[in-house]
């Protein structure tokens, strides 16, 4: 049996793999897996995740490469599966936070025999469990948010994105009421300005990533939505999966505590 030799193609797939102790094994990951950081250096990059240079992902001979259907391009995965030798490719779609214990699963299921990676797998779900159990709609008012994630054009997300799974947890729910399917740009409409529910907007939450909101744009989206609380949020906590919704469960509770922020 060869040795196992992982490439990432996800920033939180990434993150994960190290928290479970397969940094060992990443041979590749892109230039957005950045955390942690100081574990990444010497892991070589191979373009983004939407443009992997293929050649050179061949070239580390990756046993298995992790995708993500939201995150990676069709074209992509399909040039991967024509190789000559393909890896196994992972494909992974957590739509809302449960679905990060369906994904530890399924990553032991495939590198659990790595030493470590069992025993740190069900630490991890142990936390993640708990601060599942604590973040809970039930005993909140409900409210109505607009989450942005660009700007020119003004662009928010989709009911059944991880990000409003993850705002739904705290009983905050997105406007628009749109459903994007599985993947493509509808899971992340257009906001032109002049639409009537944006009256009804309760808050509006600017995201650090992909646009890097700052407090120069607060007027600007006031404006946008006039009755509404406008805050300035960590995109990463919020849209990362895997590891990071351990604190991204924290981070909502916060945020419902102190809505004005």
């Amino acid at each position: 049996m060869n040795p196992v030799r992982i490439a990432s193609l996800v920033p939180s797939l990434t993150e994960l793999l190290v928290e479970l102790g397969l940094r060992d094994v990443l041979v590749a990951r892109t230039g957005f897996c950045i955390h942690p950081q100081s574990m990444l250096r010497d892991v070589p990059k191979v373009g983004g995740t939407k443009d992997v240079n293929l050649v050179k992902l061949q070239g580390l001979a990756p046993t298995h490469v992790l995708i993500n259907m939201d995150e990676n391009r069709r074209e992509t995965v399909d040039a991967i599966r024509a190789w000559a030798e393909p890896p196994q490719i992972v494909v992974t779609h957590p739509m809302t936070p449960d679905d990060n214990l369906a994904l530890i699963a399924r990553i032991v299921e495939l590198f659990g025999v790595q030493a470590g990676v069992s025993e740190r797998a069900a630490a991890l779900t142990h936390a993640l469990q708990r601060e599942l159990d604590l973040t809970r709609p039930e005993t909140r008012s409900p409210q109505r948010v607009l989450y942005l994630i660009w700007r020119d054009p003004w662009m928010t997300v989709a009911r059944d994105t991880y990000i409003a799974a993850m705002l739904a947890r705290i009983g905050w729910h997105t406007l628009p009421e749109a459903h994007g399917g599985a993947s493509g740009a509808a899971r992340y409409p257009v906001v032109r300005g002049d639409e009537p529910w944006l009256t009804e907007v309760q808050h509006v939450l600017l995201s650090s990533e992909p646009y890097s909101f700052g407090a120069q744009h607060l007027a600007e989206v006031r404006a946008l939505c006039p009755n509404a609380q406008v805050r300035l949020v960590d995109g990463e906590l919020l849209s990362w999966y895997g590891a990071r919704a351990v604190p991204g469960l924290r981070y909502l509770r916060e945020i419902a505590a102190d809505p004005l922020g």
